[in-house]
């Protein structure tokens, strides 16, 4: 496995080094300073996570994850980041970013949700999913008074669909293990992104947790 690490820390770029060396014995590292350092090393290809931090020098804004994704493309995208803000975590996420990470996480927490990851989930804090669900609840309680049983209008295959995105399993993988065609997983999909009113899986996965809530 080949990591891009961006940060301008240098000590804490060594630190996360250290960390994902317990997770992958055999991964190599590459590492960048400055978004335009991280952008060069995306552009010569080959990386199998890119995992980087927001507000680095260069930095030019959440634009930049589309940057990234266009040199890596298909590459998750994590962002490991001292900030916590709402508008930060969506952000990144509404851009592209595979997954969000306070820097402020236990070594634990860190080693869980970079496995999450790098087996194909998203992984999204806690305080962000606890926001998300406070959001949610006016709209909640509306769909509860129309079908209290139907969460959020959703079928019981699509809730069963939507249990999958959050594991972050592909169309295929869906399929296969609901028995269904792809075809219909996507149109499933479709459904869910239009009930839930989110324009991609990220979303919906911040959403289902909102559900569970």
């Amino acid at each position: 496995m080949k990591i891009l690490i961006g940060d301008d820390h240098l000590l804490f770029r060594e630190g996360l080094r250290r960390l994902l060396e317990q997770l992958h014995t055999d991964a190599t590292f590459v590492e960048a300073g400055t978004f335009d350092e991280l952008v060069e090393q995306c552009r010569k290809g080959g990386f199998d996570v890119v995992l980087m931090d927001l507000h680095m020098p260069g930095w030019p804004g959440f634009d930049g994850l589309h940057q990234v994704q266009a040199q890596q493309p298909g590459v998750p995208v994590v962002i490991i980041s001292a900030s916590e803000t709402l508008s930060d975590i969506r952000g990144a996420l509404d851009h592209g970013a595979t997954g969000y990470i306070p820097k402020s996480s236990s070594v634990k927490v860190m080693m869980g949700a970079l496995n999450l990851v790098f087996s194909g989930g998203i992984y999204v804090p806690p305080g962000a999913l606890t926001a998300a669900t406070a959001e949610a609840a006016p709209r909640r309680r509306q769909i509860e008074v129309v079908d209290r049983g139907a969460g959020y209008g959703l079928t019981q295959r699509q809730r069963e669909v939507l249990e999958c995105l959050r594991l972050g399993k592909s169309n295929k993988q869906i399929a296969y293990e609901l028995g269904l065609s792809e075809g219909t997983v996507k149109i499933h999909v479709t459904a869910i992104f239009k009930s839930l009113g989110v324009k991609n899986r990220t979303q919906a996965v911040i959403a289902a947790a909102a559900m569970s809530a």
